[in-house]
This record gives C-alpha cells, sequence and structure tokens, in this order.
C-alpha cells in the first residue's frame, strides 16, 4: 500500500576518523498519512538519526546514506538543498528535545513567526501572519502576550512550546517529534498531545514521536515502531505491540520500564550492551542479548516477518506463525 512517505533500504553511516558508524540498517517502512506513530528503543539505536535522514539535516561531509525516502512518490534523497527547501515548515516540521539554541535571542517571537510567514508565504497580510501566530500560540496553551516577549524572557518550557507552536504554524503534512516534550510538565505535556491529536482530527497531518517513555506512545500514537542496532525490529498497531509483544527485545524493553501495570513488581534490565555500531556483525543485531536465541540467528539478520497488525524480525516468531 502506498502511503505518504515510504523509506525503502535506508542506510546511514557516520565516517569518522578510521571509523564508519552504521547508524540505521537496512530500514524499510511505509507511514501512512492521518496516522501518529511512536518510535522507541534504546539510546544508540537510531532513532535520531533515521528523523535527520528523513529531514535531510543530516551533515553531508561525514555521512553516507542509501536507499529512498519517498514523500507523495518523489525521492527527497534526490533533491537538491534548494529543491527540498520549499517542503521545510510546509510539509515537513520538527521539534527537537532541547530548542533553547533555536530561536534567535535578537528578536522577538513574533518576528520569528512572521520570518517563517514570509518565507514560505510571500504575499500573506501582516493581520494573516498575527491571526495565525495567536492560533498557535493557543494551541500550546501559552498567552498572546508571550509574541511581544524576547526568547531570554521566557522559562525552557516555554520555549519549547514556543518552538512546538512555531512546528505547526504552517500546518505541516509531517511532525516529527524528537522527545520535543521532555521538558515540559506532565499537566502541560499531556494538553499539548491533547491539542495536536486534535488538530489530527481536523488537518491532514502525520506525526512521528521518538521517545523513550513508551507511556507516552501508549496514550498519543496509533502505531509503534521499534529499534535496535539501527534496525527495525518491530511495528504494529500500538495496543498490539506493547500488549503482545511479538520480538524478544521489545518484550525485554517493556519489561524493564515502570508503568502503572508494573507497579509493586521487580523491573527487569535488558542484560549487555548495545552492539557495536563500528563493526560488522552477521546473524541478528539482538543475538548476544536474547533469551530465545538459537544457532540460527546465528546466519543472517531475520527478514520482517508479517504479524497480526505489522512486521517483527525474529526467526522464533516466524518459525511458530510463518506460513
Amino acid at each position: 500500500m502506498d502511503g505518504l512517505l515510504q523509506i525503502k533500504n535506508l542506510n546511514i553511516r557516520y565516517s569518522g576518523q578510521n571509523t564508519l558508524t552504521q547508524a540505521v540498517r537496512n530500514f524499510t517502512l511505509t507511514f501512512q498519512a492521518d496516522t501518529s506513530y511512536g518510535i522507541v528503543g534504546e539510546s544508540g539505536s537510531g532513532k535520531s538519526t533515521l528523523a535527520l535522514g528523513i529531514l535531510r539535516l543530516l551533515n553531508e561531509k561525514n555521512t553516507r546514506i542509501s536507499g529512498e525516502i519517498l514523500y507523495e512518490g518523489r525521492d527527497i534523497l534526490q533533491m537538491s538543498a534548494e529543491e527540498f527547501q520549499p517542503y521545510r515548515w510546509r510539509h515537513f516540521a520538527t521539534v527537537f528535545q532541547s530548542s533553547m539554541n533555536a530561536l534567535s535571542p535578537l528578536h522577538k517571537i513574533k518576528d520569528q513567526f512572521r520570518d517563517i510567514y514570509r518565507a514560505h508565504i510571500p504575499n500573506i497580510s501582516r493581520k494573516e501572519m498575527d491571526t495565525g501566530i495567536r492560533e498557535a500560540l493557543t494551541k500550546v496553551q501559552l498567552e498572546e502576550a508571550v509574541a511581544g516577549m524576547y526568547p531570554h524572557e521566557l522559562s525552557g518550557g516555554m520555549i519549547q512550546r514556543v518552538c512546538i507552536a512555531l512546528s505547526l504554524l504552517l500546518h505541516p503534512k509531517i511532525l516529527i517529534m524528537d522527545e520535543a516534550t521532555t521538558a515540559l510538565d506532565l499537566i502541560t505535556e499531556n494538553g499539548i498531545l491533547e491539542t495536536i491529536r486534535k488538530t489530527e482530527e481536523k488537518e491532514p497531518l502525520m506525526r512521528i514521536m521518538i521517545t523513550h517513555d513508551i507511556s507516552i506512545v501508549a496514550h498519543n500514537c496509533k502505531k509503534t515502531v521499534v529499534m535496535y542496532g539501527g534496525y527495525l525490529l518491530e511495528e504494529g498497531d500500538t495496543k498490539d505491540v506493547l500488549t503482545s509483544p511479538k520480538h524478544p527485545y521489545t518484550k525485554a524493553l517493556l519489561s524493564a520500564f515502570p508503568s502503572a501495570e508494573t507497579s509493586g513488581k521487580l523491573l527487569v534490565s535488558i542484560e549487555g550492551a548495545l552492539p557495536d555500531l563500528t563493526k560488522p556483525h552477521t546473524g541478528c543485531i539482538f543475538y548476544e542479548r536474547c533469551k530465545y536465541k538459537t544457532a540460527k540467528c546465528q546466519e543472517r539478520q531475520p527478514d520482517l516477518y508479517k504479524t497480526d497488525s505489522g512486521q517483527a524480525a525474529c526467526y522464533r516468531w516466524e518459525a511458530e506463525h510463518g506460513e
């Protein structure tokens, strides 16, 4: 099935002095329009690198990238920087974890919003801009007066909310949030995510959330994507993945995460360490840490096999449920 965003055999490598780090490996997935995705996995699993690749924000000098990233059928990796520029903000928008450096300290908030408008909608009137700014700030529970302030006059949490408002300003088709609500208190976080969910009901918006907090995914994403060592290991409907995980890594990740269901229970850490991504490997990327491993798992990385609502890259699952 064609989707709004199709990623095919994506590989991203960082080159350093005498090293080559394979951050994303053979990643293939179709992201459907009007759907929300949560991407989870330990630090170093490739989540943020995947996002940077989609957004064309990787440093081309020390990055090697291959594969396809098709947006509305067109491979954005084949676009020049000038060709891709109009897609920013209006088609692809993002919010990162720390937005303290995302705003100019020399300009008021409203002027930075207006700069985005002028760059993408040259003929827009001042009245239309001010109305849009007011609506965007309201979405993230900020008063209109914030528009007339400088970044240094705002708290870190308020700056983060301003950046979320900026990302929604031009009604993008894809919103990527990389730990974007981490700096917010729980009440504000829940309020903003509820606003974004309501926005998705009214506007064509596909959201990708990258987070370590599985509870955020459970309550705010329709689909869950699990990454490890640069590979896609499992994906499917959030309820299915979180209540009936198919891959041993997903099971281990859930067992290590505190939740209402695990309250009073002993959390089980995942033994071992993440694989060294600068070295080649054979077999399943999770082999060394998997308690279900067999001799077959050492042969090669498993393909993605169909599950109830998605896919899982596990020989054990394929043996028990494959056709």
